[in-house]
């Protein structure tokens, strides 16, 4: 009986180590997940609405989570990299979901991006390194402010508006269509503002000007800051 026991351990036990040696260097691959808000879904009211912010994050970001993970599956090994890795080499990207990738990853990396970029009680003025190069770059908070809010109301149809900033810490505004970004061109950004329909019809109707003025109020400056000392 002992000796039964003694081999069944010994079996047992080689299974275990063989399982561990079989399959410890096997990728562990992920697919993508949607983040979820970093505060409560009517934190930005009056200014953004609690069934805006609902639908936005729920229906339309989740869709492009959804559609950038169905793009992936037919290349799986793509997994293993970051939204980063991802949109800042599109060139490497298979060319049957590329443009997928660029459409649902960047709809994906926009809206993360867009929802960390405010925040309940903020708005006000820009702070630290942040508001000097703004100074520096625009001549005033003032002037950027009127340029960005330009930015956002000219993009014809679907887009965002960006401060990004290059590799030598200058500032620029840009816009991008649908939902390109910034990263895919060597830019850094540092604030953005959404201008598809959906971040904002519901409330503000066609009132695109109204949203935008508005949204300076939530505006996450320490965030900002962050952004732009990142590496």
């Amino acid at each position: 009986m002992r000796k039964f026991k003694f081999l069944f351990s010994l079996i047992t036990l080689s299974i275990i180590l063989f399982s561990s040696i079989s399959y410890a260097d096997e990728p562990k691959n992920k697919e993508f997940t949607l983040m979820p808000l970093p505060y409560d879904y009517d934190a930005l009211e009056p200014y953004i609405d609690k069934e805006t912010m609902t639908l936005h994050h729920d229906k339309h970001h989740k869709a492009y989570v959804d559609n950038l993970n169905k793009a992936l599956s037919k290349h799986p090994e793509l997994f293993s990299k970051t939204l980063d890795e991802l949109l800042s080499n599109l060139d490497s990207l298979p060319s049957d979901i590329r443009q997928s990738v660029i459409n649902n990853g960047g709809g994906d990396y926009n809206h993360n991006f867009f929802w960390n970029i405010m925040a309940p009680n903020k708005g006000g003025n820009p702070n630290g390194e942040l508001s000097k190069a703004i100074e520096r770059d625009f001549g005033s908070f003032e002037n950027f402010k009127k340029e960005f809010t330009n930015s956002a109301l000219s993009r014809f149809g679907s887009g965002w508006a960006w401060l990004v900033s290059d590799d030598k810490g200058k500032l620029s505004i840009i816009s991008t269509a649908n939902q390109d970004t910034p990263i895919s061109i060597g830019l850094k950004p540092v604030i953005a503002i959404d201008v598809w329909e959906h971040a904002y019809y519901l409330k503000y109707k066609n009132e695109r000007n109204k949203y935008v003025d508005n949204w300076w109020n939530v505006v996450n400056w320490d965030q900002a800051n962050k952004n732009y000392l990142s590496k």
